[in-house]
């Protein structure tokens, strides 16, 4: 896997990306999310919506590239869990207890407080950290690799478009919901209505998959495509969001179309691919940086809430006007988090730390 030639620099290059977005996004929480989750309205707001609309479709990104490389499973259930949650889960319970320690570092939490966090990790989370969510989906994304993998081994591209339709009809629901809290079998006893096998992260590796198959010729039509899909679901985005900020009374509520089970975010993930799709370099050196880069992005997403509430700490020092600070703390974090997982990827068995 080091050798850069037997990699595809595309998805690379859509990885670094897609890690960097999470980080920028990350960035500009501080500037719209007050105490006890209300909502801050200021000056800063209108580029907090560019910035955060902007760079939405991260994670849908992640999970595109997981369901493109995995989809369909190719090896037997064992060596694949192995495999997979030995670069993924053992660092991600390391993490979990990094973290407890870390807030009792910072005087958020007592002794007994980080010890009992730590026994939480297999309930869920070891310390409120949101961004961990991520992990616990995707390791649900794992589990079900298997199970859906003979499907995709013979479905046709009839049926797959079928599902894929279907489950952009549940993107639709967070709007419909709206207008009608209940919807096709919802109520306060039915949590799993009509379409409900069809939503949820699985829909976005099945995108990826399907990319793979049938769209992966770089051509300008798919570019074309990708461009008009970006532009649309970014407008639905950010509109959304800025008009939303004097009426929301929380940010759940404001953050309707930051929403990632919604159409607009799913239209820019599948633009954004499309658009990255086919890329790229004679030069070996960006190849290399890139590659390296990608390789520590899953180290850079577990460490970077550290790095950001530091750099964050410092930039506001010295401005809070958003519009040009949020760039400069999203970049300053990621190239540290870069530098301290490549610092870590030296130490033996680091794999099970960085992934």
């Amino acid at each position: 896997m080091s050798n850069v030639t037997t990699r595809n620099f595309s998805l690379d290059l859509l990885r670094v990306v897609a890690c960097y977005m999470v980080i920028q996004v990350h960035a500009g929480e501080f500037f719209y999310i007050g105490a006890n989750g209300t909502v801050i309205n200021d000056t800063n707001s209108f580029w907090v919506a560019i910035y955060n609309s902007l760079f939405r479709a991260a994670v849908p990104l992640f999970v595109m590239i997981t369901g493109y490389f995995l989809l369909p499973l190719n090896m037997e259930m064992k060596p694949f869990f192995k495999k997979r949650f030995s670069r993924v889960l053992i660092p991600f319970v390391i993490w979990c207890a990094l973290y407890a320690v870390y807030f009792f570092c910072m005087g958020q939490s007592d002794l007994r407080t980080t010890l009992t966090n730590i026994t939480h990790i297999a309930i869920n989370y070891g310390v409120e950290v949101g961004h961990l969510w991520y992990v616990y989906m995707l390791i649900g994304i794992y589990l079900f690799i298997p199970v859906i993998s003979p499907f995709l081994k013979t479905a046709s591209k009839k049926v797959l478009e079928f599902y894929l339709i279907m489950w952009a009809v549940t993107l639709l629901l967070p709007y419909l919901h709206t207008i009608y809290p209940a919807i096709w079998g919802e109520c306060f006893w039915n949590n799993t209505p009509m379409l409900y096998y069809f939503s949820g992260f699985l829909g976005y590796a099945v995108l990826g998959y399907y990319v793979k198959e049938y769209l992966n010729k770089s051509c300008s039509a798919n570019r074309i495509a990708g461009g008009i899909l970006v532009v649309v679901g970014l407008a639905i985005t950010f509109i959304g969001f800025i008009n939303r900020l004097d009426s929301a009374p929380s940010i759940a509520e404001l953050e309707l179309t930051w929403n990632y089970g919604t159409i607009n975010v799913a239209m820019m993930g599948f633009g954004l691919m499309l658009l990255f799709k086919g890329i790229t370099t004679k030069n070996k050196v960006v190849a290399k940086i890139i590659t390296d880069i990608s390789q520590m992005s899953y180290g850079i997403y577990l460490v970077h809430i550290m790095l950001l509430n530091f750099v964050y700490a410092q930039v506001v020092q010295l401005s809070t006007n958003a519009a040009a600070v949020l760039p400069v703390i999203a970049v300053l974090t990621f190239v540290l988090s870069y530098l301290v997982i490549k610092l870590i990827s030296f130490i033996p068995k680091s794999k099970y730390i960085i992934g």
